[in-house]
């Protein structure tokens, strides 16, 4: 199951999880993002258990989409132990989100 983080929310959404997190920064305006949400709410149901999925609306939470340095989008990004451990821009492949969750 796809999650929603918020500024307010991603430290512990994100940095304190003890699963591995692939994070979804998306805006709802975005067309490549719009592709993306059904391929990240797969990779959640597959997931379950092993990872949690988060999405992030970047006009929404501007402090975490600065700080991380997101300017286009999709961008996902994976962190363990709460660290950012990979980056993807653009729509990719679900085999391609599995195997960054790895």
């Amino acid at each position: 199951m796809t999650l929603e983080t918020t500024d307010q929310s991603f430290a512990d959404d994100v940095l304190k999880s003890t699963l591995p997190v692939l994070i979804d920064f998306w805006a709802p305006w975005c067309g490549p993002c719009r592709l993306a949400g059904p391929i990240i709410d797969t990779v959640a149901n597959k997931m379950e258990g092993k990872a949690k999925v988060f999405k992030l609306n970047i006009d929404d939470n501007p402090q975490t989409t600065s700080k991380y340095g997101v300017s286009l989008i999709p961008t996902v990004m994976v962190f363990r132990n709460g660290k950012m451990e990979k980056q993807l821009i653009g729509l990719q492949q679900e085999a391609t989100y599995l195997s960054a969750l790895q």
